[in-house]
């Protein structure tokens, strides 16, 4: 099942030399925040922690979770993940994928701005 999931969904910056319009899409659109120590006024703040459970654990597989929602693959840099750097209050910060949230790369490549999760 994992392996299905990972066919529509994905939680990760693409390449941007294979696919530039999807990494625009994504750098653009789906990424959270970010939030918490990076900025403490996020919207998605609440008693010191992120609503969302921003930043997710970056995970090499994508696993079903207890809850019944999977964790998506999201590698580190380390792994082979991808990051970009962004202006976060007038600060350079670099974003990698424990930042982003879940998306369709076929609906994404038509520009739309869609969260996706399978339980």
């Amino acid at each position: 099942m994992p392996d299905q999931i990972d066919q529509i969904i994905s939680a990760e910056i693409p390449d941007k030399h294979i696919d530039p319009n999807l990494f625009d899409v994504v750098t653009k659109n789906m990424i959270h925040g970010p939030c918490g120590a990076f900025n403490n006024n996020s919207p998605s703040m609440s008693d010191g922690k992120c609503t969302k459970r921003y930043p997710i654990k970056l995970v090499s597989d994508t696993i079903t979770g207890n809850d019944g929602y999977p964790l998506y693959r999201r590698l580190s840099v380390e792994d082979g993940g991808k990051s970009v750097v962004l202006k976060v209050r007038n600060i350079d910060i670099e974003v990698e994928n424990r930042w982003i949230v879940p998306y369709s790369p076929l609906l994404s490549k038509h520009t739309l701005m869609l969260s996706i999760a399978i339980q």
